[in-house]
């Protein structure tokens, strides 16, 4: 089976548009880009003779097929296994919001849907919901209707949003606010439901959401209690 994941690549911010032509090629064309800054020590940066630049954080969404070509090519063109110039990482993807919603991450790849979760038995999931900047509110306020938590909000830019209109119906703009959301795995399709329902593309939040096994967690005990709790009554 041709299993989806969540890439993530961190570069030199300035390499950015570099990676996307780069990632263009291989038929992904749904980043989404946000600025970090590395934390290696004075000491570090001098051995591997780097300054202390702004890093750049690629989301991608790609089959197993294509990671597997694409990091042969970014060991052997984007010579990304030099000490310093970066790392390509991938996170096997659970579930996602909607069939429109896949064949929009999906554009440019083959993939056929096969089996929903990836990793099984897991007791929590991150949803990942990427939706218009400043809308986080009414995303947040879906979510906890269904029985989640508080997130995460990162600010990001997306650059494969011109398809958009074509797979979704709307058109999407560049600014982008990514909200984490960790969640109890027995309400993960409740609360991806009514993000979608509340604040998805047919609102003006234009939410899209997936989410992501989590194998283990610390600083979740008074969720774990609240879905241990036996009902009143038994």
């Amino acid at each position: 089976m041709n299993d989806l994941f969540w890439m993530l690549t961190v570069i030199d911010r300035h390499s950015t548009e570099r990676f996307i032509e780069f990632y263009g090629e291989y038929g992904l064309e749904t980043n989404l880009i946000t600025v970090a800054r590395g934390t290696a020590g004075d000491d570090v940066l001098s051995v591997l003779g780097l300054d202390t630049t702004e890093k750049a954080v690629m989301f991608t969404v790609i089959t197993w097929d294509n990671w597997k070509n694409l990091s042969h090519g970014l060991r052997s063109r984007m010579r990304i296994d030099v000490p310093g110039r970066g790392i390509a990482f991938i996170i096997p993807m659970s579930s996602i919001g909607g069939k429109r919603l896949l064949r929009f991450l999906t554009s440019g790849q083959d993939y056929e849907k096969g089996e929903e979760s990836v990793l099984k038995g897991t007791k929590y999931e991150l949803l990942a919901v990427i939706a218009e900047q400043g809308y986080t509110d009414m995303v947040m306020d879906a979510a906890r209707e269904a029985g989640a938590g508080g997130g995460t909000v990162i600010h990001a830019r997306g650059t494969g949003v011109d398809k958009s209109e074509e797979f979704l119906g709307v058109k999407i703009a560049h600014e982008k606010e990514l909200t984490l959301i960790v969640v109890h795995s027995s309400v993960r399709k409740e609360v991806m439901r009514a993000i979608m329902d509340k604040a998805g593309t047919n609102t003006k939040a234009k939410a899209l959401c997936f989410s992501l096994p989590v194998t283990d967690t610390a600083g979740m005990r008074l969720i774990d209690d609240d879905f241990d709790q036996e009902p009143a009554g038994a």
